[in-house]
């Protein structure tokens, strides 16, 4: 591999290094936009930042504690949509996935509507 930089003061490892460090630091944030729903950061300071992300990752955690528990089949993806959609309903996460898994068994190709009769 080869690594350019206009540092000439610092050895060659050194510079490998920073960028294996860097590196992380982007695997770290493609992560967090996949996984975390962050679009953008609501403050500008270093705790600003680091508030939102600890709290973005204390749900992410929480949200995957329960559907262990609950030992769901669905993605976490799927659940947090579910939980997304019902933030503010007075109703219980057991029965907000049982309605969920009742509509999914509802679904029935028979169902459809047929576009050429072939």
């Amino acid at each position: 591999m080869t690594f350019l930089t206009n540092n000439f003061i610092l050895p060659s490892i050194t510079i490998a290094q920073l960028y294996k460090c860097r590196w992380q630091i982007e695997l770290f944030f493609r992560w967090i936009k996949q996984h975390l729903r962050i679009k953008s950061f609501y403050g500008t300071s270093e705790n600003a930042v680091k508030t939102q992300i600890w709290i973005a990752v204390s749900v992410y955690l929480l949200v995957a504690i329960i559907k262990k528990r609950l030992n769901l089949e669905m993605s976490l993806y799927t659940f947090l949509q579910i939980l997304s959609v019902t933030a503010f309903d007075e109703v219980s996460i057991l029965q907000v996935l049982r309605e969920f898994g009742e509509t999914e068994q509802q679904k029935d190709s028979s169902k459809q509507l047929i576009l050429f009769e072939l």
